[in-house]
C-alpha cells in the first residue's frame, strides 16, 4: 500500500510532466503580435486616415477600401465587422499559451483566479470608457469589445482543460441554441424569427433592462446588440483556443496552417449555407455572422501564421507588432482621450494650407504620434495588460 509521501510524490511528478508537455514554444507566435496590431491599426486612426483619402480624387480602390473598412448598415458582411471577431478569436488563442506557462509555476485555481481577475478588469475597463463617452457613470458597455471579451476569455479559461473536441461541442451548442432562441422565441409585438432593424428579441431584451442607458445613446438608432448578443461571441474565443491548442502541438507549421484554413473555409460554407433562413446581422451576432466572421478571421490569421512563421518574413511586422503588444492601452488611450484634438494643436495650422489633403495631414500625424508612443513604451518593455 503506498504511503501518503508516495502518492504525494507521484502526483507531484505527473503535473510537473503535464506542464511540461503543455508548455507554449519557446519560439513566440510574431504572427499573433502582427495581425492583432494589423487589427487594431484601423480602429487608432487607419480607418479614420482612409476616409480622410477619399477627397482627394475619385480611386475605385480607396472607394472599396472605405466602403469595406464601415459596418454594414444592418444585414451583409465587410472587413470591419471582422474586427470585433478577430479580437475575440485571438483572446481564445492566447489562453492555452498562457495557461500553459502559468501551469509551470501557479495551481490551477491561481490560473481561475487570475482569469477572472482579468476578466473583471476588462469588464470595469469597458464601464468607465462607456461612462466617460456618456458623461454618466454606466456599467454596461454597449456594444463595443472589452465587455465581450472579458465574459468569452472567462468562459474559455473554464473550458481550457477539457479536450479540443468538448470545447469544440460547446461552441457549436452555443451558436445552434442561439439560433434556436431567435427562431422560436417572440418578444413583445414582435414575431419569433424577426430579423429587423430595432425590432428584433435582441433589441427588445436590451430595451426591457438598459432603456436609460439606450434613451441617451447616441448609436441607438443603428441597433447594436448588447445582452443576449454578447452569448455567441463565446462560441469565437472557443474557436479561437482551438486554434492556440492546435498551434501548441507537435504538427508541423504547414500541417497546422492547413488545418487552420480548412477550418476557417468550414465555418465560411456552414454560415453561408445557413444564410437564406438566417441573416447575417453582426449587430445581432446572429449565428451565420458567428460562423462567417470566425471563418473570415481564422483565413486572416493564416495569412499572417503563413508570411511571418512559415515564411519568416519579419522585416515589415514591427510597425504593426510595436500595436498589437499594447492593444489595452492604446484602446482605451484613444477612447477616452482627445488625442485628435491634442495633436491637432500643433498640425491643423499646416493642414489649412493643404486643402482637400488637410485631413488625411491630420490623421496621418494622430496614427504617427500614437506609432511613436507605442514605440516607445515597446523599446522600454513597458507593456500594459489587463
Amino acid at each position: 500500500m503506498a504511503t501518503h509521501e508516495t502518492v504525494l510524490k507521484e502526483s507531484q511528478v505527473a503535473a510537473a510532466a503535464r506542464a511540461r508537455q503543455a508548455a507554449p514554444p519557446a519560439e513566440r507566435l510574431v504572427s499573433l503580435d502582427t495581425f492583432r496590431g494589423f487589427i487594431m491599426f484601423w480602429i487608432i486612426g487607419g480607418e479614420a486616415f482612409l476616409m480622410a483619402l477619399r477627397p482627394l480624387g475619385h480611386n475605385a480602390l480607396i472607394n472599396l477600401l472605405a466602403y469595406e473598412v464601415n459596418h454594414s448598415a444592418w444585414q451583409g458582411l465587410r472587413f470591419y465587422d471582422c474586427i470585433w471577431p478577430s479580437f475575440m478569436l485571438m483572446a481564445g488563442l492566447s489562453i492555452p499559451f498562457s495557461f500553459a506557462k502559468r501551469s509551470l509555476t501557479e495551481t490551477d485555481r491561481q490560473i481561475r483566479m487570475h482569469a477572472l481577475k482579468r476578466a473583471l478588469i476588462l469588464f470595469l475597463l469597458g464601464s468607465i470608457r462607456q461612462s466617460i463617452f456618456l458623461k454618466s457613470p454606466f456599467l454596461i458597455e454597449l456594444s463595443s469589445a472589452l465587455q465581450p471579451i472579458g465574459i468569452a476569455y472567462f468562459c474559455g479559461a473554464m473550458l481550457v482543460r477539457k479536450s479540443p473536441n468538448i470545447q469544440a461541442i460547446i461552441a457549436g451548442s452555443i451558436l445552434a441554441a442561439y439560433a434556436l432562441l431567435l427562431a422560436l422565441v417572440p418578444a413583445p409585438g414582435i414575431p419569433a424569427g424577426t430579423y429587423e432593424l430595432n425590432r428584433n428579441l435582441v433589441n427588445a431584451v436590451d430595451l426591457h433592462f438598459l432603456r436609460a442607458h439606450w434613451d441617451i445613446w447616441p448609436y441607438a438608432s443603428e441597433g447594436w446588440g448588447t445582452i443576449l448578443s454578447t452569448i455567441p461571441t463565446i462560441s469565437t474565443t472557443l474557436i479561437g483556443m482551438l486554434i492556440g491548442e492546435l498551434l501548441m502541438t507537435n504538427r508541423s507549421k504547414q500541417v497546422k496552417a492547413k488545418m487552420i484554413g480548412g477550418l476557417g473555409l468550414l465555418l465560411l460554407v456552414a454560415g453561408y449555407a445557413l444564410s437564406p433562413a438566417i441573416p447575417i446581422v453582426m449587430k445581432m451576432w446572429t449565428t451565420t455572422y458567428g460562423l462567417v466572421s470566425a471563418g473570415w478571421a481564422c483565413l486572416m490569421f493564416l495569412l499572417f501564421f503563413w508570411f511571418v512563421d512559415i515564411r519568416a518574413h519579419r522585416k515589415w511586422t514591427l510597425a504593426f507588432v510595436v500595436i498589437g503588444m499594447n492593444p489595452i492601452f492604446i484602446y482605451m488611450a484613444t477612447s477616452i482621450l482627445p488625442i485628435y484634438e491634442l495633436v491637432g494643436i500643433f498640425t491643423n495650422g499646416l493642414a489649412g494650407h493643404l486643402g482637400a489633403a488637410g485631413p488625411a495631414f491630420n490623421a496621418l500625424s494622430v496614427l504617427a504620434v500614437e506609432w511613436l508612443i507605442l514605440f516607445w513604451m515597446y523599446k522600454r518593455r513597458i507593456f500594459i495588460k489587463a
